[in-house]
């Protein structure tokens, strides 16, 4: 990772994510005054953070992407999800009693990432209560994320797992699913072979309980499938 300068442009993209978003002028010069950060590129296929390292900083991408994996019990890389910029990532373990990284971070695009100390964040979210209060919301919604994991990889078959991501990722009022993951992806993500999953859409769309209308887009029939619980 080469460090680069923090100029206007990196300024603009760091006050549009949810964590810094819709701060007063005030606070944004506090912001850039107290918080102790660095900012860094990251080429392609880097890692940024290793499962089982802790958390010490604050992790903002400001550019890029980066793919989230863990390394099952088999030795296997199982997806988790992948981060888009700009975006924190990260923060439910920066203040957690056990804050080790459950999951290994990688670039899969040239990436910039800016970083700051743990003590200078919990002085700047102390001090400022607009900033406590995203920084509790993003920290709620990497929860979620990590609920919605654990829910597919507790279901036994295929078909359940399937259903669960289907269902989660589903449009609010609609029954179209957008679908980030490639069919490799997302069996990675399913912990499940990418021919098994192969094979069980095939069988899904025979049954008509679902369509493939365009490669990340996928209608359910939703008459004939039952949300699962």
């Amino acid at each position: 990772m080469n460090s680069i300068t923090f100029n206007d442009h990196y300024k603009e993209i760091l006050f549009t994510i949810p964590l810094f978003r819709n701060l007063r002028a005030d606070v944004k010069t506090k912001l850039l005054h107290d918080l102790d950060f660095h900012l860094c590129e990251i080429e392609t296929n880097e890692v940024v953070l290793q499962q089982g390292d802790t958390c010490r900083k604050l992790y903002i991408l400001l550019k890029g992407k980066l793919e989230v994996y863990i390394i099952d019990s088999n030795g296997n890389e199982v997806l988790i999800e992948h981060i888009e910029a700009p975006r924190a990532f990260a923060t439910p373990h920066l203040f957690k009693e056990d804050n080790r990284f459950p999951a290994t971070f990688k670039a899969v695009e040239d990436s910039v990432m800016l970083t700051a100390t743990k003590d200078s964040t919990f002085q700047l979210i102390s001090e400022c209560p607009d900033v406590l209060k995203n920084f509790l919301q993003v920290s709620g919604r990497c929860n979620v994320c990590t609920t919605m994991r654990l829910d597919v990889l507790s279901r036994k078959t295929i078909r359940e797992r399937l259903l669960v991501y289907l269902f989660r990722k589903r449009v609010p009022n609609s029954s179209r699913v957008l679908v980030p993951h490639t069919l490799t992806q997302l069996a990675e993500y399913l912990n499940v072979s990418r021919p098994a999953l192969s094979t069980e859409f095939n069988k899904m769309e025979k049954e008509g309980l679902i369509r493939r209308v365009e490669k990340n887009r996928i209608e359910l029939n939703l008459q004939a499938l039952h949300e699962p619980i």
